[in-house]
């Protein structure tokens, strides 16, 4: 699971500025080396303190801005197995990606693409069989169930979505 990208130099010694995708920023320091995704480098968080948005860390082995530079936008994972267990009603990212979305009755919406968050709640995009994705609110009313364990999500498609104006269809 990508838990961290690195991403401009800061300074001239080889801190870089890493931007942290766990609840607790500070957490990528507990978890030990952190890898590429196809495994052939590895990364040891030596130091970390919050900045704006980010962190400002020194990763072991990396001393000059030059060596920083070369990091820039290299994504750091872990293994599944190294998180927690998820609370109720949370989950990870990692393990709705791919879910099947069906409706109430069980009928096919689509396949879970991605969730993201704009800033104002979780969306959650679906891949239709044909036609444009689906960029719904992820809440309880439209995902009133989630069953990782069967593959699939259930979805409630709103009545009406916001910006949907029939009218302007032509223009």
């Amino acid at each position: 699971m990508c838990v961290a990208r690195i991403g401009a130099p800061h300074g001239i010694r080889g801190a870089v500025k890493l931007w942290p995708f766990t609840a607790d920023p500070l957490a990528v320091l507990d978890y030990g080396p952190l890898s590429t995704k196809d495994g052939l480098r590895s990364f040891e968080v030596e130091t970390a303190r919050e900045a704006k948005g980010h962190l400002v860390a020194t990763l072991q082995g990396v001393v000059s801005r030059e060596d920083a530079e070369r990091l820039n936008g290299v994504e750091l994972y872990i293994d599944r197995a190294q998180l927690p267990a998820p609370e109720e009603g949370e989950y990870y990212h990692a393990d709705l990606i791919g879910l099947a979305a069906v409706n109430a009755a069980g009928e096919p919406i689509g396949k879970v693409l991605a969730i993201h968050n704009f800033g104002a709640g979780d969306i959650i995009e679906i891949a239709p069989a044909s036609g444009p994705t689906l960029l719904l609110p992820f809440t309880d009313a439209v995902v009133p169930a989630v069953d990782i364990a069967a593959g699939r999500v259930v979805i409630e498609l709103p009545a009406e979505i916001e910006g949907d104006d029939p009218a302007q269809a032509d223009i």
